[in-house]
C-alpha cells in the first residue's frame, strides 16, 4: 500500500539538503540511505544522505546537489510502499489503516460502533468510534481495548466511564 511518509520542507544549507516533516513511525527505515521514496510530481527520489540536525531530519537526494534545485521540491509529499499486514516489533503493534473500519464491541458483546479514525496524540493514540449517539473517543491502551482481532476487523472496548466504575469498586 502506498502511504505518505513525509513532506519536503525548506532547503538547508547550499548542498541540496532539505528539512523533512516526518509522517511515519519508522523514519530510520523509510529514509535510510539508498531508500527510494515516491512523489506525485517529481518521480522517485533516492535518499543520498540522512542526518538529524537540532531534532529535524535532513535528507539529500541523488541528483540534487544545490539549494536552488531542492527549493523546487518544497512541500512535495513523499510516499513509500508499505505492507500494512507485516507484523510489527510487538504483537500489539497495529497500523492505523488496520484499525479503521473495525467493529467495536463492549465486554458484554454489544456493538458499540465502528472505528472511523485514529488520532495520533502526543500521549497516546485515541480511537474515534462512530456510535448511534455520535462520536466516542477511547484511548487506545490495553486496559480499555483488551482484544483486537485485525483479521475479523473486530475489537473489544471498555468505555472509560465503565472502566473507572469497575476500578473504583
Amino acid at each position: 500500500m502506498r502511504l505518505n511518509v513525509g513532506r519536503i520542507g525548506r532547503a538547508h544549507g547550499i548542498l541540496g539538503e532539505a528539512t523533512i516533516e516526518v509522517r511515519t513511525d519508522l523514519a530510520e527505515e523509510r529514509f535510510a540511505i539508498g531508500a527510494i521514496v515516491e512523489t506525485d510530481s517529481h518521480g522517485d527520489l533516492t535518499v543520498a544522505s540522512a542526518r538529524v540536525h537540532n531534532g529535524i531530519l535532513l535528507l539529500g537526494f541523488e541528483g540534487i546537489t544545490d539549494r536552488n534545485t531542492i527549493e523546487k521540491y518544497r512541500d512535495v509529499l513523499l510516499y513509500s510502499q508499505v505492507d500494512i499486514n507485516e507484523p510489527g516489533e510487538d504483537e500489539d503493534d497495529y497500523h492505523v489503516l488496520q484499525l479503521i473500519g473495525c467493529q467495536a464491541f463492549t465486554i458484554d458483546g454489544d456493538l458499540l460502533g465502528e472505528v472511523n479514525e485514529v488520532l495520533n496524540l502526543p500521549g497516546q493514540d485515541v480511537l474515534s468510534i462512530k456510535t448511534e449517539s455520535g462520536e466516542m473517543l477511547i484511548p487506545f491502551v490495553h486496559q480499555l481495548v483488551p482484544i483486537v482481532d485485525i483479521k475479523a476487523k473486530r475489537m473489544t472496548v471498555i468505555p472509560p466511564e465503565v472502566y473507572e466504575s469497575q476500578v473504583s469498586k
